[in-house]
């Protein structure tokens, strides 16, 4: 029999829904990875380490030349000092590093504060670590509820975890924002561990590490990595910065969780961080912003409500107002659409509790504008849909599926 504490996990829902986008040759926004080019630096320093032989495990807490390059961005970018022999530890991506940390902090009986809607793997990381996750809202385009968030504070609260930008309410919690969270934590005696996998794709607001502010450097656990900024997804090469006695304890679990991240790889990242200049994070801003304003103007068009998100790259959209026969169900709504208009979202409730998110589905722009217009395209399909009605189908180039989604 299966532990009880994975009694109430399934399969990622957003996994799943790519499967869905290759069966019916449907454009795949449904999961976060981008299908363009990762910058030729990073590319060629980590075949030039293939070719030098640095095959073999790295030191399991990360390279070294990785965490000097990272203490080195961190200081240049935030102020935030940090020692690369104590208190930086490369991880296999940002999610094994959220994992590593809570198994690390957190005892079981103790609580978990939780934004929602949520990167799904937060509530079943919780429970991996036999604590309880307690939720509050943190609605796209709509400010943290302050009262809210210090009613759900107690002497149970171990952390909280702070995404931001988020994934998938499109937030950049503001400095006023975090600073409330790091007032609570300081009252209750609680750690922040946070998310800040996007903080380069940001349009709205400034990225704040919560660990710059006042009284938080020394129980604050900072989690981001490579995938997103450098368009590395399948690297899984993340990291995390934290007070020296909570690095010594993380890097035990991390250790006998995945030994360490791949070696080669690594030595790409660490010169992508020391060779990239301003000009390459602006315009990875840039890029994105027109990706946004693309996606969200279609879905609008298509009759979707939504908000153009503050940062990272998913919008949240309500289909409510979308004539379909699925219309009331957010699992059914996406494969319909996936069937019937191809293209794939992820359904909304895998990001709530249950019973939240049922109107609404996620999707990506982590794609190229030809994708992207691709998409607005069979979207168009929707308007003028009769009540109960399908929608007038043509046949469906195949290309344009092919491209949204590069896993082989």
């Amino acid at each position: 029999m299966p532990s009880r504490r994975t009694h109430g996990f399934r399969e990622s829902v957003i996994r799943g829904m790519s499967r869905l986008a290759k069966e019916h040759r449907s454009i795949n926004l449904a999961q976060g990875f981008p299908n363009f080019a990762a910058p030729e630096m990073l590319k060629e320093a980590a075949a030039r380490a293939i070719r030098d032989d640095i095959n073999q495990y790295a030191i399991t807490w990360g390279a070294q030349p990785l965490r000097e390059a990272v203490a080195r961005k961190y200081e240049q970018w935030y102020g935030l000092a940090a020692d690369p022999e104590r208190e930086i530890t490369v991880t296999c991506g940002a999610t094994e590093a959220m994992i590593a940390t809570l198994l690390a902090v957190v005892d079981p009986g103790d609580e978990v504060i939780v934004f929602e809607p949520f990167y799904e793997n937060y509530g079943p990381d919780t429970i991996l670590a036999d604590a309880q996750p307690v939720y509050v809202p943190l609605e796209p385009g709509q400010p943290l509820d302050l009262d809210r968030l210090a009613a759900a504070f107690s002497r149970r609260t171990r952390a909280i975890i702070v995404n931001t930008p988020s994934n998938p309410s499109g937030r950049v919690l503001s400095r006023a924002e975090l600073g409330a969270i790091a007032e609570l934590c300081q009252r209750y005696d609680a750690l922040a561990v946070t998310d800040e996998i996007y903080e380069h794709i940001r349009f709205e607001g400034d990225h704040v590490p919560i660990a710059t502010l006042p009284g938080m450097r020394e129980r604050t656990v900072t989690i981001s990595g490579a995938s997103k900024t450098f368009s590395v997804t399948g690297w899984r090469v993340g990291w995390i910065i934290a007070p020296a006695a909570l690095t010594d304890a993380i890097r035990k679990v991390h250790d006998f969780l995945t030994v360490g991240a791949p070696a080669p790889l690594q030595e790409g990242v660490a010169s992508a961080l020391d060779g990239l200049d301003a000009s390459f994070y602006e315009g990875l801003t840039a890029m994105y912003r027109g990706k946004r304003d693309l996606l969200h103007a279609a879905l609008l068009d298509a009759g979707f409500q939504c908000r153009a998100p503050e940062g990272a790259y998913y919008i949240l959209a309500d289909f409510t107002a979308i004539s379909s026969p699925d219309a009331t169900d957010d699992t059914a709504f996406a494969v319909w659409l996936s069937r019937e208009i191809g293209v794939t979202p992820v359904p909304g409730s895998s990001f709530f509790r249950d019973g939240g998110g049922r109107s609404m589905v996620r999707f990506v722009f982590c794609k190229t504008e030809e994708i992207l217009a691709e998409a607005a395209h069979r979207l168009r399909g929707l308007r003028g849909i009769a009540p109960g009605a399908a929608p007038a189908t043509s046949a469906r180039a195949p290309e344009p599926a092919l491209e949204s989604g590069l896993q082989r």
